[in-house]
């Protein structure tokens, strides 16, 4: 829909507004709240129908919703003096007087948790600039290298991330749209950004070139496109140069730009960096289906890796996630071992020393220290690293803050890692669960937990929830048949065996309300 007022145009459909030929810069809540105000213009439009439409419900103070009207009026020349397009009406809300000439058959959408200018199906754009880095076409003759295109992408994408000023959507939402056939508009609305970066790697003997361009998702406007020809050796500075160059196109749309490096520390030599990014890979494919192959592959790279440059940070903060992973999954002889768990300890602490500053080192310190029952030192890890990288998704730091007796800030955590990435892991449904199950909230819990077994029923954990929820809930025969399929797929599973050693609460109220489901749901002591 197009809306004409004096010599305006607001255009809904490409969300922009202008004055005559040229662009009025304003940020995407102010422009919602202008479509709002214009759509409703036959009536008075309250702050609550404004805080529905524009902040998805959220509490919102009187300054902010001032500021942010202020914000309205002066994009369109008005003030809250004048009033002369927008009025106020005391203690009844607000109203567009100004005479309006529409073009176009779509109605805004004004309804109650929704934006008012996207499709109910659709995510609002978040009020700072929004970027979702897709997968790199891989155009070298070796199909093999596809790895490098996606890891360079990664590094793009973390990159990113650490600049405070931008929303950047995770990697393993951007790429579910990987060698499928999209238009970007498409994208931006089902990810909820702004811009797109799409491109290209071809690697050719000791040659790379890099290509991309960055895409406005709103419009399918081009807003810059580049190429970078580099010897492989050099692959750190072709990474640089192009989250450098997307941060100065977007620098026009926040008040500062972070200007500290924004790639995390290499290692000295190339080869060490592409047998990391192999490993990445390896462990992408475990994540999507847990096969015990695939991580011993991901840890014959990682150790590959370090055979070369022993002191590469991110190398043995992967290397600690497999232990992890072993000793919290029935995957081989590692499960539940002390070994294992020391391990992980060992080499996460090894990764923090070598690079104080890389934010996936913390998180995983923080997260085998949750398996050692450290609480506080895990939450502080976790803490350390949203503070080096505010937008590093991470859904154990979730799960961390749920046995250390904050299962509400664990919902808020959860919740901001899925909407860094829409098309989020299973696990984070599950940890969402189990919060929910922790402040006894059963029936908010319940469509959480079933999400996570339906999209992962051969993890246990996700059973174990659901069945202690089932059981709180007086849903007995559903409880049963949950801890049935939790011996199935683990026959050694018992209270004060295995789900004493994996479920770690720093508060004894939390620990006995967890393991009273448990015992309700008939699973053996």
């Amino acid at each position: 829909m197009r809306y004409l007022f004096e010599d305006y145009l607001l255009d809904t459909a490409r969300r922009e507004l202008r004055r005559g030929p040229d662009p009025v810069p304003v940020t995407p809540q102010v422009l919602d709240m202008l479509a709002c105000l214009i759509s409703n213009r036959e009536r008075v439009v309250s702050k609550d129908h404004l805080i529905a439409a524009i902040w998805d419900g959220r509490i919102v103070s009187d300054a902010a919703m001032t500021t942010r009207l202020n914000a309205v009026r002066g994009a369109i020349g008005d003030s809250g003096e004048e009033q002369r397009l927008i009025k106020t009406l005391p203690r009844k809300g607000y109203r567009f007087v100004g005479a309006v000439r529409e073009e176009g058959d779509s109605a805004i959408a004004t309804s109650a948790g929704t934006s008012a200018v996207a499709p109910n199906n659709d995510l609002p754009l978040p009020d700072k600039p929004s970027l979702a880095v897709l997968a790199f076409a891989n155009l070298s003759s070796d199909p093999e290298q596809e790895y490098l295109a996606d890891g360079i992408v990664e590094d793009i994408t973390t990159g990113l991330s650490r600049f405070s000023e931008l929303f950047v959507i995770a990697r393993t939402s951007s790429f579910q749209y990987k060698g499928k056939a999209a238009d970007v508009r498409q994208i931006g609305r089902e990810l909820g950004v702004r811009y797109v970066l799409e491109g290209s790697v071809r690697r050719r003997g000791d040659r790379l070139r890099v290509s991309a361009q960055l895409i406005d998702a709103v419009s399918g406007g081009h807003r810059w496109a580049e190429h970078f020809d580099r010897a492989l050796e050099d692959v750190f500075a072709v990474q640089d140069e192009v989250v450098r160059a997307i941060v100065a196109i977007l620098a026009a749309h926040v008040r500062k730009a972070e200007t500290e490096r924004t790639r995390a520390k290499p290692p000295n030599s190339w080869q060490a960096y592409d047998c990391y990014l192999q490993a990445v890979d390896a462990s992408n494919s475990f994540d999507a289906s847990p096969r015990v192959d695939d991580l011993y592959e991901t840890r014959a790279l990682l150790q590959r890796s370090l055979a070369i440059d022993p002191n590469y940070a991110r190398s043995y903060a992967a290397l600690a996630n497999t232990y992890i992973a072993v000793w919290a999954n029935r995957l081989d002889g590692d499960y539940l071992s002390p070994g294992a768990l020391d391990q992980a300890h060992q080499f996460a602490k090894k990764a923090v020393e070598l690079d104080p500053d890389l934010a996936e080192a913390h998180a995983a310190l923080g997260f085998a220290l949750w398996f050692r029952r450290e609480f506080d030192v895990s939450i502080a890890e976790f803490e350390r690293a949203l503070v080096l990288n505010p937008n590093y998704v991470n859904w154990p730091f979730g799960l961390a803050l749920v046995g250390a007796g904050d299962a509400r800030r664990a919902i808020d955590i959860i919740k901001d890692y899925v909407r860094l990435d829409p098309l989020h892991s299973p696990f984070a449904s599950g940890i969402l669960g189990f919060a929910h199950y922790m402040l006894k909230q059963y029936a908010q819990a319940l469509p959480m937990l079933r999400d996570c077994v339906s999209r992962a029923p051969n993890i246990r954990s996700g059973h174990v929830w659901l069945a202690a929820t089932y059981a709180q809930m007086g849903k007995l025969e559903q409880a049963r048949a949950e801890a049935a399929e939790i011996l199935r797929l683990d026959p050694t599973y018992t209270i004060g065996g295995v789900a004493r050693q994996v479920a770690a609460f720093k508060n004894a109220d939390d620990d006995k309300h967890y393991f009273d489901g448990l015992r309700k749901a008939c699973l053996p002591e």
